[in-house]
């Protein structure tokens, strides 16, 4: 297979939401995406960025991402979270994901961070397999706990 990982670059941002697109339908939240090229963009290539972007090309045409950015752990410091890696359907098996986790692993490296985290939904057999297999811990005793927009605004009203 001949592919190749790179930094993405703005004008790739529309591919990519396409990918996240992609990756929501695969795990029923058709709906749920709500970001847009335009934020993309801003978020990740204006004076602060938010994210770094890898993506994957198979000749020439982007069939793969991964977002990265940095947290801070208070038990072990920096530390770089993976928010998705992202590989179009027909590519699956074909090592891209294989090329996209490596390159973020070097990054983080790199970047001296202590952990390299992500999350996986439980049911993603195929996903938790291959990260077990790259030698990632699946801790499957920890839950996600989250705020959305509408639960901020509730916790904010409720003070």
């Amino acid at each position: 297979m001949n592919y190749t990982i790179r930094d993405a670059k703005a004008e790739d941002m529309p591919e990519v939401l396409k990918l996240i697109k992609e990756l929501a339908q695969f795990e029923k939240e058709a709906n749920a995406v709500d970001v847009s090229v335009e934020e993309l963009v801003k978020d990740g290539f204006g004076a602060n960025p938010l994210f770094h972007c890898f993506v994957g090309e198979v000749n020439g045409k982007i069939e793969g991402m991964a977002l990265v950015y940095p947290r801070y752990s208070t038990w072990k410091g920096p530390v770089l979270h993976l928010e998705d890696l992202i590989v179009a359907e027909p590519m699956r098996g074909s090592g891209l994901g294989s090329a996209l986790l490596a390159r973020v692993v070097k990054y983080g490296h790199r970047m001296n961070t202590k952990r390299i985290s992500w999350e996986v939904l439980d049911w993603n057999e195929p996903a938790i397999s291959f990260y077990e297999k790259k030698g990632a811990n699946v801790m499957r005793d920890w839950d996600v706990v989250q705020l959305d927009e509408q639960g901020i605004e509730n916790f904010i009203k409720n003070l």
